[in-house]
């Protein structure tokens, strides 16, 4: 199977030597992804709700780029370094879906790469 690299003006360039998207046949495997705006290089990290949905936004402009939309969405892994702000996490993150969930685990880290406080993952198929 052919593996394609995916990736979009309308996220951030990666930081380390990675891919923002691998597609192998019609699934694709997402980097995870912090609230680096692409055009200005700086990280949201005022609010978490507004971080959370820039990482969101950073996963949709990948998605589009393969084609896909969040409903394609079967798995995410969010890491953040507080529990504490779950349910901010979940309100944001929430907006981005239409009420069929895909599968998730959450953890807490000590911390992310650029000081984030959120980082998300995703795999999404066809």
């Amino acid at each position: 199977m052919e593996k394609k690299i995916i990736s979009s003006a309308d996220s951030p360039t990666p930081i380390g030597p990675y891919s923002p998207g691998v597609l192998i046949g019609n699934t694709l495997y997402t980097s995870g992804q912090v609230a680096k705006d692409a055009t200005t290089g700086q990280m949201i990290q005022h609010d978490i709700k507004a971080e959370t949905t820039k990482v969101m936004q950073n996963l949709l402009a990948i998605l589009q780029a393969a084609g896909m939309d969040f409903t394609n969405v079967v798995k995410t892994t969010i890491y953040c370094t507080d529990l504490g702000n779950f349910a901010a996490i979940n309100e944001a993150y929430g907006a981005f879906f239409t009420g069929n969930y895909p599968a998730r685990e959450t953890v807490q880290v000590v911390k992310l790469p650029l000081n984030a406080n959120v980082e998300i993952s995703v795999v999404a198929v066809k």
